[in-house]
């Protein structure tokens, strides 16, 4: 089991920057695949970046160059640094840890972003 709480959250001018956190209940090291997904009011939870346990990253690409994925194991943590954010960034964050017999979430953290 592995618990997960995402932090960094707020509401942010167009063009400014977050650091989303999530901080998990045990190491990380293992984990096949963690990752960080978004959903708007109305619209379906969809994937934001996830990277490997071997390091390898994914976007969406609608953040491509803009947002980084990043994990620092010795602390359990995933990351996910925003830059130049824009008004369709507006979505409840989303931590996920995915293993091949598990697939956990932490509880959300919002960002708003405003034009």
């Amino acid at each position: 089991q592995v618990e997960l709480v995402e932090s960094g959250g707020g509401l942010v001018q167009a063009g400014g920057s977050l650091r989303l956190s999530c901080a998990a209940s045990r190491s990380i090291l293992s984990i096949n695949t963690m990752g960080w997904y978004r959903q708007a009011p109305g619209n379906q939870r969809d994937l934001v970046a996830t990277i490997t346990s071997g390091g390898t990253t994914n976007y969406a690409d609608s953040v491509k160059g803009r947002f980084t994925i990043s994990r620092e194991i010795a602390k359990n943590t995933l990351y996910l640094q925003m830059n130049t954010l824009e008004p369709e960034d507006t979505a409840v964050y989303y931590c996920n840890a995915r293993g091949r017999q598990f697939n956990y979430w932490g509880q959300g953290t919002q960002v708003t972003v405003s034009s």
